[in-house]
């Protein structure tokens, strides 16, 4: 694997199911495979494994690391119902977030609010370091992600590894905005799981360690804090590198990449906000 100044990890950690590693392409793929999914209609209702109830026109998610909780989105018309051989997904209209995504019943992404993940997952690494220039990304098949790496014109090559062909025809045909990302000509896909090992065991982050260079950096979803999302960033040995204060800042009223408008969430002050935790928070508890 050739060195890398960055990797990040899209996968979203409340799924239980094995994540990729990603890196992007628009036109070369090193390894094709059918993506033996059902057709992108209703008619595959009937195959798809119900996980979380809809009573009354509510999508209802409810996770076992959350005990006691649940999260509901009020259905205003399925999209699309399907599964392929690694997972089942659906997409619907809500009626406050747009569209909406689920994977194996948990909620992946909305378009109302997909910008501060997206945003945050990217720029907090590579705003903290001048001039990145290769790119791994680790799950994120949406390509929102993608999309947040093109507005750094550093960056030379992007490399994403996603398992299920499926998955990115289902963001690409009902997430369009999101999906442009794959349109980015640096963008290389790998169609593999590009980890065999549990995220979180020390096998990954050897491997990851392994693949920076001097000075890389890694940034990977971390659990949720009071309903915020966490990020655990780290670098390997060589130039110090300061997460709390970005050294390559983005513009965040200008449009760049493939990307269709200005950041909507990240910009400096919250880059370096995003590392003030409350006082229960510091205090371990």
């Amino acid at each position: 694997m050739a060195d890398m100044n960055n990797i990040v990890s899209g996968a979203n950690l409340h799924i239980n199911n094995s994540r990729k590693i990603v890196s992007i392409t628009n036109t070369n793929v090193d390894h094709e495979e059918e993506s033996n999914c059902l057709p992108l209609s209703l008619s595959t209702t009937n195959h798809v494994e119900k996980a979380a109830p809809t009573p009354n026109g509510w999508f209802a998610e409810h996770c076992p690391i959350w005990p006691g909780e649940a999260h509901f989105l009020k259905v205003e018309k399925v999209l699309f119902e399907g599964k392929s051989k690694y997972q089942s997904m659906m997409v619907f209209q809500s009626s406050g977030y747009g569209k909406v995504f689920v994977l194996d019943g948990a909620l992946q992404l909305t378009e109302k609010d997909e910008c501060s993940y997206q945003e945050m997952m990217t720029h907090l690494p590579l705003c903290s370091i001048p001039h990145p220039n290769k790119v791994l990304l680790i799950g994120g098949g949406d390509g929102g992600i993608l999309r947040e790496i093109s507005r750094h014109n550093s960056v030379q090559s992007i490399d994403i590894c996603e398992i299920d062909t499926m998955l990115i025809d289902v963001y690409k045909e009902f997430f369009p905005d999101i999906a442009i990302g794959y349109d980015d000509p640096r963008v290389t896909l790998h169609v593999r799981d590009g980890t065999e090992h549990e995220l979180f065991e020390s096998p990954f982050f050897e491997l990851a360690a392994k693949a920076l260079r001097p000075g890389g950096v890694m940034c990977i979803q971390a659990e949720s804090l009071c309903g915020v999302i966490g990020f655990l960033l780290c670098s390997t040995q060589g130039p110090k590198v300061d997460f709390k204060n970005p050294v390559n800042p983005i513009d965040p009223n200008q449009t760049s990449g493939v990307a269709k408008g200005p950041l909507k969430f990240y910009n400096s002050e919250v880059h370096s906000a995003a590392f003030c935790l409350p006082t229960f928070a510091k205090k371990g508890n």
